[in-house]
């Protein structure tokens, strides 16, 4: 499985309600069910008009099917090919 960074244009995705956040994180995740294959949603991030989601699936198509199923808008998809944070500048 792959992990992948997902683009979400969304204007005024900051002014969104806790309760408009609970309904599409509740979509979210009946559609991961619905799709019968191993995917995962690990979480979103929410900016002023984006939301930057990361999943680990088994391919970007199967990304696209959760966004046509859910009603969530794609705008670019990125395979995470690495993952650096303070540690790694320990690791020798």
């Amino acid at each position: 499985m792959k992990k992948f960074v997902i683009e979400r244009i969304l204007p005024g995705a900051g002014n969104l309600s806790p309760e408009e956040l609970q309904e599409i994180a509740r979509t979210s995740c009946e559609v991961v069910c619905q799709l019968g294959k191993p995917y995962h949603w690990i979480q979103s991030f929410v900016t002023e008009d984006k939301i930057y989601c990361i999943h680990i699936a088994e391919s970007e198509e199967l990304i696209r099917e959760h966004a046509r199923l859910g009603g969530f808008p794609v705008n670019t998809i990125a395979e995470v090919k690495a993952v650096i944070d303070p540690m790694t500048s320990n690791l020798l």
